[in-house]
């Protein structure tokens, strides 16, 4: 019955149980504390666990990774019906990021449900997507379905931090686990975003800026306070901070972005010849309104002061000043960025790729969009999905060394005035039981039709 219906309109879907297990997999994987302080305070274990035990339960066969003791990764494939068949990756990472519970409405590793609402660390960053991956791998199991090509799915360690002992550890050391991998879904992606009564949009991500957190030293000549000193270290490293958070990044239009501009001019009935040398693109951004929110900060590169560290006691002038920025460049503009902060930075201050990783972009013509859109419209049919770049990154990036495209697709539909980028590292991160729900029907969809 499950060959039969496959790629119909007629197809099962997700089942009643799968609906109910996704709420209760947000909530106990909340309730397991994963936070990612970086430098290696994280302890993914326990959560690994509880997906390798569910796994298992699907009749799957899951393994569980560690670089380190503690930081533990997990991978299972599940058997398409063509061994011909290229192969998809679903990912998603098992930390979050530190909350402080005397800021939150309710303890962020409760796990609560209150009022139709799954509140805690991880709610859509992103415990939400692999509860949603196991209730869909868990309602096939019942069903007896297999999909067409095989599925690798990954739930990794590390993510908020450097990946090293999650997805970097994974590509460097176990690549076979990912064999016929071409294609990739993750994170931040098919989300319900209003930009204004009556409309609802679905970005998909079909690309990322790359990562360039630099480190900035500054050397000068150590000496008394009181005295004058033309080779402040402190000054000459404010100066080159001030150039750069003060620098306005010229517009670089990459295919993604210029897609997303397209669609979106058409949705708001606004002539836009986005493809002439002389487009004005913050004109039209302006023009966009909220909407403008979903591409303005991928329209450029960026580069903005985040840390400030010299001396030791006010009345020392110290001989070394360091500062920390944390950069994005766009794909094709990564040689613009180093020459830019050559430029900015001037004689006096050194700089270095503190952490690096590639920008990243998938087509937005490709069949596997087209798929993601029929899969959220066919759930949705007054959503308008439009393609996106994501302005941070994801594991996508070290999956990318290994010819993987990804694509950001975690569905959620979410009311009117709820804020999905706020909730991201944010205080009261939360999700509605229906936006789960939403999000197990369009995945299942999507999956049963790759």
């Amino acid at each position: 019955m499950a060959e039969e219906s496959r790629g119909t309109d007629e197809v099962r879907g997700p089942d009643a149980t799968a609906l109910d297990e996704v709420v209760a997999f947000t909530s106990e994987l909340i309730r397991i504390d994963t936070t990612n302080r970086g430098g290696g305070d994280c302890r993914e274990r326990p959560a690994a666990e509880y997906v390798a035990e569910r796994l298992a339960g699907a009749g799957l066969e899951p393994v569980l990774l560690e670089r380190t003791p503690g930081r533990a990764n997990v991978v299972a494939r599940i058997s398409g019906t063509d061994p011909g068949a290229e192969a998809l990756l679903v990912h998603g990472h098992l930390d979050v990021v530190p909350a402080e519970a005397a800021d939150w409405s309710v303890h962020p590793f409760s796990g609560e449900v209150r009022d139709g609402v799954v509140w805690g660390r991880g709610a859509v960053d992103m415990k939400n997507m692999d509860a949603m991956v196991l209730a869909v791998v868990r309602s096939w199991a019942r069903e007896g379905f297999r999909p067409r090509r095989d599925i690798v799915l990954a739930y990794t360690a590390d993510e908020e931090a450097s990946a090293e002992d999650g997805s970097d550890f994974l590509v460097e050391r176990h690549p076979g686990l990912f064999e016929g991998c071409t294609e990739g879904i993750s994170e931040s992606g098919a989300f319900s975003f209003h930009p204004e009564p009556g409309m609802t949009l679905y970005p998909i991500a079909a690309g990322e800026r790359g990562t360039a957190w630099i480190k900035l030293t500054a050397h000068g000549k150590a000496g008394h306070g009181s005295k004058v000193n033309t080779a402040n270290a402190v000054t000459r490293l404010a100066t080159a901070v001030a150039r750069i958070g003060e620098h306005t990044w010229p517009v670089r239009l990459t295919p993604t972005v210029r897609a997303a501009l397209k669609e979106l001019a058409a949705l708001y009935g606004i002539e836009a010849d986005v493809d002439s040398p002389h487009f004005d693109t913050d004109l039209l951004l302006e023009k966009l309104g909220p909407a403008a929110a979903l591409v303005e900060p991928t329209v450029r590169n960026s580069a903005n002061p985040t840390m400030l560290e010299a001396g030791y006691k006010v009345n020392v002038i110290p001989g070394q000043a360091v500062a920390y920025v944390d950069g994005r460049m766009l794909p094709g503009a990564e040689e613009e960025f180093i020459a830019t902060m050559d430029r900015l930075t001037g004689p006096d201050v050194d700089w270095e790729f503190h952490h690096r990783e590639v920008p990243l972009q998938a087509p937005v013509d490709s069949p596997t969009f087209a798929k993601l859109r029929a899969a959220v419209e066919h759930v949705d049919p007054t959503g308008h999905v439009v393609p996106f770049s994501m302005s941070g990154g994801t594991d996508a990036k070290q999956f990318s060394r290994l010819g993987i495209t990804g694509y950001g697709f975690s569905p959620l539909k979410l009311p009117p005035g709820l804020d999905y980028g706020a909730l991201f590292h944010g205080v009261d991160e939360r999700v509605p039981v229906d936006a789960l729900h939403f999000g197990v029907r369009v995945l299942d969809r999507y999956l049963r039709s790759a």
